[in-house]
């Protein structure tokens, strides 16, 4: 009996919801240390001097104390500016909230208080906070303009195409600045002991933290030990290391045997966390009269913050927008320069569907306008213009190489699960009574998850990421063990690689234990992003177990003086191939494997484990397809859903209760900042939503009732598996502006689509 496909019951819950997890908070050290981080008020000022004499009762830290560490994320694109990220800043400051000090004490609360007493004076320059705002001061003088990254994707003749379209739709669109917010903020203990650190880190990449830290420090890796315990939450905020992390391990070596712990608060997050998703995309694209997509010419600037956030650099917005701005649609015809722009606001980095939900807002709203300039229907246009199975492999625009192509799959299934007639005659039916209008709103998105060498290769960073490892150790006892390179924030990697080993095996769910997050226990897994945990540490897992396996059963056909390809294993038991009874358990082999030698057949080793890695080099595309109707209230510019869809390609579902929460959590998050969510910076670059009071974040009211959706086509991969972790995040902008525009006509062009921005858009009246 298998365990994949099912929903075994979660290896994770009961110490969770129990209180039993353990996080970062919750680790309590022998004479341990708090920290907390004074932090510029200014957006963009000089440093002219730090006084700490008034905290003289306390281990303070500056920028002066770290002058020689600093952080610089490297890529070898072309025209890529290198620039400088300090631990803590001593000749200037960059963006409010950047640390300029640190003050340890016996508790978060005597710290802050000693934070207070540092001072620090400012000579306060010209603030940029637009990125496609001119500058009168750079931020870094290595990039004068500000323009730290900069690449065109080109295909075709763009030119030669729009000279001759029947039509040409032209928009400028511009997305809203929100990010993860993580119900865990950011947290840390280190300490230094005998030459050696250990750092306990909420992060999502340990052995990439293992790897920078001990590279910033000058330590040998092995004597660096990265955990990450339980993590509450990470959608990519956590996929960075950040200034504050390296702060926290030089002062640890700065007090050897002496735990330092820090704590985020959230205000502390929402203004110094990474931050993502503030883009412009000026699009033209051309249609022939049928509503065949030509050409599309394209102008794409991220405002990537004031760093170029380390490892994964300014590319990280622009270069996924350019390369995946086409989506699921053939094309020809490419051109599209992308940007990154330095401005003084915290760094931009990954967060949950990395630039995608920008971009497959700016090239469905283009569908959604050459649908109604042509007189086609919304649904219809998008349909001329899929990918379908029989283009697969499809190479799109920008070479990436779409394996996929059940999109018109995907959205067929969307369509009956919502009732799309049913909405149509509702909607036309309040047209002529007077009625809140509804309207309905659809996106198609491709997913590129899993990335192996080859896909992940764009932003030419020191290193590539693609594989992982994974070591699997069946015990004495029959019960196996699995060291494994992934980790979790709440993805139930616990139970879906325990699902993939038990099956593997031929042994029990319950008698596998799985192991996630220490860099001393297992090797190389470059962690959680991508939504290349099932992809590529399942592969890892699955390809390990059946090494492990092979070896279990050639040592049992060894004790039964029988061929292993006569020899089956299930549930713990090996079998003889058409004998109903076993002839041997696994334990027994096992026993034999590790206590009794002198039983080994001539040529097998002692024990049974492996260690295996996996790279899937291309990755894999998983479809998509979002449908919602929606109501106006013409009197406020309300948004009330009442109804959402969607259909993913997730390929083979380990876990599809883990799946479907993926693809809901994804997709609540998507309307939150679709409709909510927006990090605001005045002219002077203060953040003005400093707070949850201000920034509005989605609750289980606003969020409907999700119908959920599968079309199951396994991909090129061990375990036919897609990922699922983004997918949802990358329709709601593009379906609820375009239930917007169907509703009541109008389109909007700048997220959030809050009630004032749709009652002045249907009134014409500015409030």
């Amino acid at each position: 009996m298998t365990s994949l496909g099912t929903n075994v019951r979660r290896k994770e819950d009961h110490r969770l919801v129990t209180g039993n997890g353990r996080f970062v908070t919750d680790v309590e050290l022998p004479r341990m240390r708090h920290v907390a981080f004074l932090r510029s008020p200014f957006a963009h000022a000089t440093i002219t001097s730090v006084d700490t004499s008034d905290a003289a009762g306390y281990r303070v830290f500056t920028g002066a104390d770290f002058a020689d560490t600093v952080l610089r994320a490297q890529s070898a694109l072309p025209g890529y500016v290198e620039t400088d990220q300090p631990v803590l800043a001593h000749d200037k400051v960059r963006f409010a909230g950047e640390p300029v000090a640190a003050v340890v004490a016996a508790d978060r609360y005597r710290a802050e208080d000693g934070a207070d007493l540092v001072q620090v004076d400012y000579e306060p320059l010209p603030v940029t906070v637009c990125a496609w705002d001119d500058a009168d001061e750079p931020v870094h003088a290595a990039a004068p303009d500000n323009v730290l990254l900069q690449r065109t994707f080109t295909a075709g003749d763009v030119d030669a195409v729009f000279e001759t379209a029947h039509t040409v739709v032209d928009r400028e669109l511009i997305t809203n600045r929100h990010a993860g917010n993580p119900m865990e903020c950011r947290a840390g203990v280190a300490v230094f002991d005998d030459g050696r650190l250990t750092f306990w880190s909420g992060t999502q990449v340990p052995h990439l933290v293992r790897n920078m830290i001990a590279e910033l420090m000058g330590l040998p890796e092995g004597d660096v030990r990265v955990i990450a315990p339980d993590v509450g939450g990470g959608f990519g905020v956590k996929a960075v290391l950040y200034p504050e992390d390296v702060a926290l391990c030089l002062m640890a070596r700065a007090m050897p045997r002496v735990p330092l712990k820090w704590t985020e608060d959230r205000a502390e997050h929402l203004l110094a966390a990474t931050h993502a998703r503030d883009h412009r995309y000026r699009m033209r694209a051309a249609f022939d009269a049928e509503g065949a997509l030509l050409a599309v010419d394209a102008d794409v600037t991220c405002n990537v913050g004031a760093y170029s956030v380390y490892p994964w650099t300014a590319g990280i917005e622009p270069l996924m927008a350019g390369g995946l701005l086409t989506g699921p649609y053939k094309l020809e015809h490419y051109r599209c320069t992308v940007r990154g722009v330095a401005t003084n606001t915290s760094p931009s980095g990954p967060y949950r569907g990395v630039a995608r939900p920008s971009s497959v807002f700016a090239m469905e709203a283009m569908f959604d306008t050459a649908a109604r300039e042509l007189g086609l229907d919304p649904i219809g246009i998008r349909r001329r213009n899929v990918i379908l199975p029989d283009d697969i492999p499809y190479r799109m625009p920008s070479k990436l190489v779409d394996d996929s192509g059940h999109y018109a799959e995907c959205l067929d299934q969307a369509m009956d699960k919502i009732d799309y007639d049913a909405v149509r005659k509702e909607q036309q039916r309040r047209r002529d009574t007077g009625e809140n209008p509804i309207g309905v709103g659809v996106a198609l998105y491709n997913e590129l998850t899993g990335l192996g060498r080859a896909a992940s290769a764009g932003p030419r960073m020191p290193f590539r990421t693609g594989h992982d490892a994974c070591t699997v150790r069946i015990n004495p006892d029959g019960r196996a063990t699995v060291f494994s390179g992934v980790t979790s924030q709440g993805q139930g990697l616990e139970t879906t690689v325990a699902q993939i080993v038990a099956d593997a095996l031929g042994i029990g769910y319950d008698d596998v234990e799985v192991r996630l997050g220490d860099t001393d226990q297992s090797l190389w897994g470059f962690g959680a992003f991508s939504s290349r945990q099932a992809v590529i540490g399942g592969g890892a897992a699955h390809t390990t177990a059946l090494a492990v396996r092979d070896k279990m059963l050639e040592l049992a056909a060894g004790l039964l003086e029988a061929s292993v390809d006569d020899l089956r294993v299930e549930a713990g038991q090996v079998y003889v191939v058409g004998e109903a009874e076993p002839k041997i358990s696994v334990a027994e082999v096992a026993r034999v494997a590790y206590l009794e030698s002198n039983r080994l057949p001539e040529g097998i080793e002692p024990g049974l484990d492996a260690t295996r890695f996996y790279d899937p080099v291309r990755g894999a595309f998983a479809a998509g397809a979002q449908l919602a109707a929606i109501e106006v209230d013409r009197a406020t510019g309300e948004i009330r859903i009442l109804d959402w869809v969607c259909v993913e390609d997730a390929g083979r579902a380990m876990h599809p209760q883990i799946v479907d929460g993926q693809i809901a959590g994804s997709i609540a998050q998507g309307i939150g900042g679709a409709l909510y969510e927006h990090l605001v910076y005045d002219d002077d670059g203060n953040l003005s939503t400093g707070t949850l009071l201000d920034y509005l974040m989605p609750t289980s009211a606003e969020i409907p009732e999700l119908t959920i959706g599968h079309v199951s086509r396994p991909a090129a991969n061990p375990l036919g598996v897609r990922g699922v972790g983004e997918g949802g995040t990358l329709g709601p902008n593009a379906v609820l502006a375009g239930a917007v525009l169907d509703a009541v006509g109008v389109e909007m062009d700048t997220l959030p689509i809050t009630p004032a921005a749709v009652w002045a858009a249907t009134t014409g009246v500015r409030r």
